[in-house]
């Protein structure tokens, strides 16, 4: 699970995400990028060519984990010419997609018949000049305006400006100064707050590589960065600890913060209320890095944790 979402995620996402439009096409970039995919994908073809799944003979969690990261790029950029020189990990993947719990989520899973490649837009041609004609009194029309690249974009300016608490937490005492001022600023008709859940917790391993995950996560946020500030934790020791945390985000739709990380739907998002004194103190524990945390009638003491700011 660790392989698949620190090594084969980044490299398919930075592969395929140019080729859709979702981030700027540098030609070097995506090339480094399917070269690494590739790699990354040859070393779970030669281990699935002697293993029926990634773990003994039954499938098991890292086989669905691991076969949603992969779907990106069976749906653009793994076509089937590929699949054909790959059949373990085709077999493999279509078995993943095929379990009931897997199609409960996604029905239809797509399979691309040929890789995408950049298509690089057409040139306009130069318009010949059109013989003058006598002034007509019309309106001129105002161009379009352009179209927001980011969701988040398109909102108006907040009269809390994120960076300004993002330095206020980074620079103060967290409780006796930063907190205090954001709930001073803080405004729930232009920003909202989030509790963040790792989906499997049952998975985690070491304290170590739990803190890895979340750095993997917030890294992938960076299209979003600019409108989110969070902290996710690590709570509890090696082989028993949890992944929580809160986000604060400009607007009201988590779908349009998060899922730029194509690693999102790892997590759960609960929308909090800053009126309500368990939900304010939530957020306040999870920023302040000074508390445990009781989950499932279980202490867990404060481990490890990053700031995505």
């Amino acid at each position: 699970m660790s392989f698949a979402n620190a090594e084969l995620l980044p490299a398919t996402a930075g592969w395929f995400r140019p080729l859709t439009g979702r981030d700027p096409y540098n030609k070097k970039a995506v090339e480094d990028a399917s070269k690494a995919a590739l790699a990354r994908y040859d070393v779970l073809e030669k281990h699935l060519t002697n293993n029926t799944f990634l773990v003994g003979e039954r499938i098991t969690l890292a086989d669905i984990f691991a076969g949603s990261l992969c779907s990106r790029g069976f749906q653009f950029v793994l076509g089937k010419a590929w699949r054909q020189s790959n059949p373990a990990l085709t077999r493999w993947y279509e078995t993943v997609v095929n379990q009931p719990v897997y199609k409960a989520v996604v029905e239809s899973p797509i399979f691309v018949e040929e890789a995408l490649k950049n298509v690089a837009p057409k040139k306009e041609e130069a318009a010949k000049p059109a013989p003058k004609a006598a002034p007509e009194p019309e309106a001129e029309e105002k161009p379009p305006a352009p179209k927001p690249k980011h969701p988040l974009e398109s909102l108006p300016k907040p009269s809390m400006i994120l960076d300004d608490w993002k330095r206020k937490y980074s620079n103060e005492e967290t409780r006796e100064v930063a907190l205090p001022w954001f709930w001073e600023h803080y405004n729930p008709e232009e920003y909202s707050l989030w509790r963040v859940d790792y989906k499997y917790n049952e998975e985690l391993k070491l304290a170590f590589m739990s803190n890895n995950l979340i750095g993997g996560f917030f890294a992938r946020l960076e299209a979003s960065r600019k409108w989110v500030f969070g902290a996710c934790s690590v709570y509890g020791v090696n082989h028993d600890n949890i992944i929580q945390g809160a986000f604060v985000i400009r607007g009201q739709n988590a779908t349009h913060a998060f899922d730029v990380a194509p690693d999102w739907e790892s997590y759960s998002f609960t929308k909090l209320d800053a009126s309500k004194p368990e939900d304010k103190k939530f957020v306040e524990d999870q920023w302040a890095w000074d508390t445990s945390i009781v989950a499932n009638g279980k202490t867990y003491e404060h481990s490890d944790g990053k700031v995505c700011k």
